[in-house]
């Protein structure tokens, strides 16, 4: 069996971050690994022969390596993680060093074992490779792990005890039998999303700490893009080399004084990163020549890859299987850099001819048009950052990595990220919600319909709104600018004034004007304008600004400032600047100023405060610009302060039971709907209790089902069409006796005959629920967001206005509740108009336990339940419709893998 057949499941194939940051190739194994897996053992100590087969062998014999390599990727499965290597005589071969391998031995349960080479010990990869393997095991209806270990093999049973699973153990004649339960619990992805996270921080530390960076240039001076590019890193690397040591290897000509020429690849030595400036023809090459110079990562310039069609792709996943093969991690193509400005310590490998200034903003972009731009605004503004990152198409290295970078930065205050596109949104979601609870996350995204892709990003397809982007960003706590211009504005405030205590805002203007358009625009965003705010005359002197500008910081006054000085005739004189800035230093009140003239972070808003540091304040174009800025930081630093809550774990959830049942309904099937009763059993797995409703044709049918479920009772038609159209006659509600059901009977026949054309319609008989809101909850399967959910009342609110709010799951309690309470009809669910409360609490049960199902199931192409009538005690689902698809893989899974 090769991986060109059918069966060789491709889709288990990643490449994925280890422990130190360097990266592997994960596959399922095939027989032409047997010569790898015979050298790999062959290497192994006896120490760890003994662990993996209780006795010190050595060699495999032809029997035993034919079995370990021949799997059927179903009852046998066997995954090798693998590297480049060299024979004796030069040429190139791959290496396996870890194997991971399970074989079902019943219904649901399989025996795991774990082989992993002694040079590669201590660096996560059985971590990873149970990762994978447990992943590739629930796929084929594997519930449960059981393994036999040494007692002595301490390290493979602290893998099995740190996953995070249910495990249990026990000795059995001097062997540890382990069983471990696969069903993921929220301390297995939180021990995956640690792991993920130190990998890939420790993955972008490699890169941006490298001090000797190799260039490799196109040969000749000729004009080509490529040579233009290497031209640009040798005259910026003249104009302020850093701290960085730059070697070139074909260079376009003459190399600046410093710069170190390799006569070729022999003469290169050990460098820590490499920037091509070459071809896609010439790039693999390249990639694969560098793993002998121990690069941790690769920085693509030019272009020529998945923005030409397919054959550019296809060069694109070859660069990134070479570059990961060999440990490497790839930025770019079409990059525009990365650089740092830490003194000492200071990178440069990228094409901007100045560096911005040192500061404590992390910057990541994707096109290097975009970190042009950004850069030159940088150096406008006077902003200083701590590291800027330019992905360009981002076939790699993504800002989820540089999230994970920088949240342990000491160097980084502030991360600002300008997406052209985000191609994982689950994972970009739980990354920034961590982070941002410890520092500001300002993120910009490139157009308003939220499916913008650009040439050269690979993207999967979405059907989400935009407004699903919009919440994704709100549930992940980052701060959302509305573009560029704004992202700016807001890092500005929060690189050099603390975080707000609160949303008071006092106010002092060159005008009483101004004052009021001020106070008006804070009441735009929310802020409270404070009784302390002022304004001062055009002629007021020194003492008379100093004495307005002490009351309006004094103690308790308000909680930030906004400072405006906008003279009509005379000339600004800098009192009220200096009088704003020294007062916003000795108190560490949050300021923002916008004065005629200053822009950025001007010497004349700067002061120093009680402990030495320089304070300075922002300086914005316009007061509108300030407000909008500062409103951002407040309500920022609001929800900074506010309970995130916890993820909801709903009881009574039978997940292994709703799994077989899926699985068995598509069983030989690409798609289906489900049936009423299948769909009542499905919600029943995670304790949603559907009403069951009888199907009739006639009176006495009806009748019949009235007398079943109980009076009074509800007729419905059947069609989709006037089954929730009230207003049509659709629904007859409240039926007490038989007369009035074969009346209703009757009419409901003449609408079905009068608005759809049926003359035998059918319909529907279910007891009446208790009065209430009536609602309605949907989740879906989105190709690139994964599973959505989203809620609103039902009608005209949901129908006509859209009134609608979305989510992605696993949610927080917090989550679903804000779910409920920001549409703009909830207030019906709260009393509105002297009507009586609903059981909110009962609906966001409904809504979280949704939530879990949708996660849990990427064979759930779409669920409906509508009506969710919710009433003063208890919410009730009479009506679901669910569909089941293959479930395809979603951007974000239990496994750690980077882009391929």
């Amino acid at each position: 069996m090769d991986s060109s057949q059918a069966d060789y499941p491709v889709e288990w194939e990643a490449d994925v971050v280890l422990r130190d940051g360097s990266t592997m190739h994960v596959r399922p194994i095939r027989p032409d690994d047997a010569d790898a897996v015979q050298r790999f053992q062959e290497g192994q100590s006896e120490r760890s022969a003994y662990f993996r087969f209780f006795a010190p062998i050595k060699r495999l014999t032809e029997r035993e390596l034919a079995r370990l390599v021949t799997v059927d990727h179903a009852e046998r499965v066997a995954l090798v993680a693998v590297r480049p290597g060299t024979d004796d005589d030069g040429a190139g071969r791959e290496d396996v060093l870890g194997v991971a391998r399970f074989d079902v031995i019943s219904d649901g349960e399989a025996e795991v074992a774990f082989n992993i080479a002694d040079s590669v010990q201590g660096k996560g990869l059985a971590s990873v490779l149970l990762e994978h393997v447990a992943a590739a095991a629930r796929e084929r209806g594997v519930r449960r792990f059981s393994a036999e270990v040494l007692p002595q093999n301490a390290p493979m049973l602290g893998v099995f005890r740190d996953a995070g699973y249910e495990i249990s153990q026990h000795l059995d004649d001097g062997i540890v039998m382990v069983g471990i339960d696969l069903d993921p619990t929220e301390k297995s992805r939180a021990v995956m999303a640690d792991r993920e996270h130190r990998a890939e921080a420790r993955s972008m530390a490699g890169l941006l700490s490298a001090r000797r960076v190799l260039l490799v240039g196109p040969g000749s001076d000729d004009g080509t893009p490529e040579a233009l590019l290497a031209r640009r890193v040798l005259d910026a690397h003249r104009q302020d080399p850093g701290d960085t040591e730059l070697v070139v290897l074909d260079p376009p000509g003459d190399v600046p004084a410093g710069v170190t020429r390799a006569a070729g690849w022999a003469d290169v030595g050990e460098v820590d990163l490499a920037v091509l400036a070459v071809g896609p023809e010439e790039a693999v090459d390249a990639v694969r020549s560098l793993a002998a110079t121990g690069a941790r990562g690769v920085v693509v310039l030019s272009g020529g890859y998945s923005e030409n069609g397919q054959d550019g792709l296809d060069r694109r996943r070859d660069l990134l299987r070479t570059a990961h093969a060999a440990g490497m991690r790839v930025v770019g193509p079409v990059s525009y850099g990365l650089l740092t400005t830490t003194p000492g310590s200071s990178l440069r490998a990228s094409l901007a001819e100045r560096p911005p200034p040192a500061g404590v903003v992390g910057l990541f972009c994707q096109s290097a048009a975009a970190a042009v731009t950004l850069t030159a605004t940088l150096e406008r503004r006077d902003l200083g950052v701590s590291s800027l990152v330019s992905a360009g198409h981002r076939a790699d290295v993504s800002g989820n990595d540089l999230m994970q970078y920088w949240q342990d930065d000491d160097a980084t205050r502030v991360v600002c990220l300008y997406l052209e596109s985000i191609g994982n949104p689950r994972k970009f979601s739980r990354i920034a919600r961590r982070l941002s609870a410890v520092k500001p996350v300002v993120v910009a995204t490139a157009g308003r319909s939220g499916q913008v892709v650009p040439p050269g990003h690979a993207v999967r397809a979405t059907r989400a709104p935009r407004r699903l982007l919009d919440e994704l960003l709100r549930q992940s706590g980052v701060i959302q600018a509305d573009n560029t211009h704004q992202l700016m504005d807001v890092a500005q405030v929060l690189a050099h004034q603390p975080l707000p205590a609160g949303d008071r805002v006092g106010i002092v203007a060159s005008s009483p004007a101004l004052a009021a358009l001020v106070a008006e625009a804070a009441a735009s965003e929310g802020l409270q304008v404070a009784a302390s705010s002022d304004f001062l005359a055009p002629h007021a002197t020194e003492d008379e600004i100093a004495r307005t500008v002490e009351a309006l910081y004094a103690p308790g006054a308000c909680d930030v400032v906004v400072a405006v000085d906008v003279p009509v005739v005379q000339p600004r004189t800098g009192a009220i600047a200096r009088a704003v800035a020294e007062a916003a230093a000795r108190t560490g009140r949050t300021t923002v100023a916008s004065m005629l003239g200053l822009h950025g972070m001007p010497d004349e808003l700067a002061a120093t405060a009680d402990d030495g540091r320089t304070v300075r304040i922002p300086a914005f174009s316009t007061p509108e610009d300030a407000v909008v800025a500062l409103g951002k930081v407040v309500e920022h630093a609001r929800s900074r302060a506010e309970d995130r809550g916890h993820y909801v774990v709903p009881d009574g959830v039978d997940a292994r039971r709703a799994r077989a049942l899926v699985e068995g309904w598509l069983a030989g099937s690409e798609a289906r709907d489900l049936g009423v009763d299948e769909a009542a059993e499905l919600l029943g797995c995670y304790g949603v209790e559907l009403w069951r409703a009888r199907r009739v044709r006639t009176a006495d049918e009806a009748v019949a089902a009235a007398e079943e479920v109980g009076w009074p009772v509800a007729l419905k038609s059947a069609s989709p069409a006037l089954r929730h159209r009230s207003d049509l006659g659709g629904v007859r509600l409240d039926i007490a006796d038989a007369d009035d059901l074969r009346h209703d009977v009757a009419r409901l026949r003449g609408v079905a005959a009068t608005v759809l054309g049926e003359d035998d319609p059918e319909f529907e008989v279910q007891a009446m629920a208790p009065a209430g809101v009536a609602c309605v909850v949907r989740s879906a399967e989105d190709p690139l967001f994964g599973p959505m959910v989203s809620f609103g009342l039902a009608g005209d609110a949901v129908d006509l206005l859209d009134d609608v709010a979305h989510a992605i799951p696993p949610l927080t309690d917090v989550d679903v509740s804000a779910m409920v309470s920001t549409v703009r009809a909830a207030p019906r669910l709260y009393g509105y108009g002297g009507t009586p409360p609903a059981d909110v609490d009962a609906l966001e049960d409904v809504l979280a336990r949704v939530s879990v199902m949708a996660d849990d199931l990427p064979e759930l192409a779409a669920l409906e339940l509508y009506p969710v009538v919710v009433a003063g005690q208890g919410a009730a689902v009479l009506h679901a419709t669910a569909r089941l698809r293959p479930a395809g893989r979603r951007a974000d899974t239990l496994r750690r893998a980077l882009p391929g």
